[in-house]
């Protein structure tokens, strides 16, 4: 019992030991031959910045942040992922490791935020090529966490390659056009009714929706529910409600 306990607190003493070397990820991830290695993601990388943890195939790839934290602690390297980034968007690039990218070869700042790979106009869909995570001085106060926030959404107003994204620069995408005819539903305890109208304007998913009854031409209020659908009644005012965390709908 006495050699166990001694045992016991050995291996608790040279735990801190075989802690993995501190990294963080770099302010722009690129690879130049497809496949994507350590160092290429990660400042610090060391010895084993050449171990390669995937593979890009066309202009980006987009990993999976828990995997790529993975392989990183199989390979000793410690990434705490501190701003919780849950993908990684890979660019081709002209080298591996390079310190330059959107930022045009301006120091490195301290925070990591997302910013735009290319430039965007007006009422185009984010996708994730169009996404990248760089270091910048101060990131703005409405910054997404993470890359899912902005993904599948519709661009606002004329977006500039480098500029840190915000959540202001975009909305929700447009489901239901003006003039488009959807189906307005009434629920309520157990109770379910449907007609159809037609939609007075465009709306994206959680907006209202001044929609006008076919039958009766009776213009009414309802909630955009999804694609061809609105609502009105409790789930109508439950929707307005939670808009926040109402599903977005995003063709991807």
């Amino acid at each position: 019992m006495k050699r166990f306990a001694i045992s016991l607190a050995a291996l608790l003493i040279a735990t801190p030991a075989l802690a993995g070397t501190s990294v963080s990820l770099r302010s722009d991830t690129t690879d130049a031959d497809g496949k994507i290695t350590l160092g290429e993601l990660f400042d610090g990388a060391g010895a084993v910045s050449d171990v390669v943890v995937a593979t890009r195939v066309g202009p980006s790839a987009v990993l999976d942040a828990g995997a790529v934290q993975i392989a990183a602690r199989r390979a000793g390297l410690d990434w705490d992922n501190a701003n919780g980034v849950r993908r990684i968007i890979v660019r081709q690039g002209s080298g591996s490791g390079s310190d330059g990218g959107l930022a045009g070869g301006a120091p490195r700042g301290n925070v990591e935020v997302l910013a735009y790979a290319r430039s965007l106009a007006t009422g185009e869909m984010v996708q994730p090529e169009d996404l990248v995570w760089v270091k910048m001085a101060a990131a703005p106060s409405d910054a997404p966490r993470d890359a899912d926030d902005v993904i599948g959404m519709t661009v606002k107003r004329p977006l500039r390659q480098g500029a840190a994204a915000s959540l202001r620069d975009v909305s929700t995408p447009q489901v239901i056009k003006a003039g488009d005819i959807v189906a307005v539903t009434y629920e309520d305890d157990g109770v379910a009714l449907t007609l159809q109208g037609k939609a007075m304007s465009a709306a994206a998913i959680g907006e209202s929706l001044m929609v006008q009854n076919t039958a009766s031409k009776k213009i009414i209020e309802t909630v955009v529910t999804g694609p061809g659908s609105t609502a009105v009644g409790p789930q109508a005012m439950r929707l307005k409600a939670n808009r926040n965390q109402t599903l977005r709908y995003a063709a991807r």
